[in-house]
């Protein structure tokens, strides 16, 4: 069944984006389009509309520290730290691939993503990309979980991000999300899973802006003990990079994690604070 989804979700994109592909070439200048509505790859948890240009190479390291309601026992959550490596390459404008290890789990992942349509000024009132994902779960144990087949460590992931540059200052971005891991922590969890996201920036000066994300998740299991992703944060430029500083209730980094794993709540305090740091190439 998993396959059909993915069918249904993968067939649009490729269609989608072969025609759009093909429109853009000699036919629009840079001029014609509007600038990106978000500086960073990354909204805050969610992935931006913003691509890596052609030949480009961006290397992004991702920190979150443990909940800083551990307070001094763990140097509010110094010592419980999480960090990614994720390494992103434009094949094109249009069309980038990326691979990143996350300490989360042990998890590798590759990445896609495809700009479909681009907003226009005086014309297509979006930018639509979209971004799949594939990933494996290494952390799993074959003496704690017997039977364990290669199989089971796999998760995927596939949205929509469709973002909106209302003006120079404040850009919005909806990321309807369906993603399925083979092997889920909740039994009464379904392996397919919904989530329908909404991210935001507005500028604040010329280089620092503060950024929102939430997703909304649509079957989480009833006795499920993970909460909604809810992350704030500030985007600083500074010459080649994008330095990102968040806080989050979500401590895994990657698309699964966050948005079907996540334990903090802004209610008592059980949060993390993190960062995104992005160099290019």
């Amino acid at each position: 069944m998993k396959y059909i989804y993915l069918l249904i979700f993968l067939i649009p994109t490729l269609v989608f984006s072969q025609d759009d592909l093909l429109s853009e070439i000699d036919s629009e200048t840079p001029e014609d389009f509007k600038g990106a509505a978000f500086k960073g790859l990354k909204i805050v948890n969610f992935e931006s509309t913003k691509m890596v240009s052609k030949d480009e190479m961006y290397f992004v390291v991702s920190h979150r520290f443990g909940s800083i309601e551990t307070g001094f026992k763990d140097f509010f959550g110094l010592d419980q730290a999480v960090t990614r490596l994720n390494l992103i390459y434009g094949v094109s404008d249009a069309v980038n691939i990326g691979v990143s290890r996350s300490s989360f789990r042990k998890i590798y992942e590759s990445s896609l993503k495809i700009r479909l349509l681009r907003e226009k000024k005086g014309g297509f009132p979006f930018t639509v990309v979209s971004s799949s994902n594939i990933l494996i779960n290494t952390s799993l144990d074959k003496d704690l979980l017997p039977g364990l087949k290669f199989k089971n460590r796999l998760g995927y992931t596939t949205q929509l991000l469709i973002s909106k540059k209302f003006n120079k200052n404040f850009s919005l971005q909806l990321m309807p999300t369906f993603f399925h891991d083979n092997y889920v922590d909740i039994n009464e969890q379904d392996n397919s899973q919904y989530v329908f996201g909404i991210g935001g920036r507005h500028k604040l000066t010329k280089r620092w802006s503060v950024n929102f994300d939430y997703g909304l998740h649509l079957n989480r299991a009833d006795n499920s003990p993970f909460k909604n992703p809810f992350s704030i944060g500030f985007d600083l430029e500074t010459g080649g990079h994008v330095f990102q500083l968040h806080f989050t209730n979500a401590q895994p980094m990657n698309t699964n994690g966050f948005l079907g794993q996540g334990t903090g709540d802004w209610g008592s305090g059980d949060i993390f604070f993190g960062f995104n740091l992005s160099r290019v190439f």
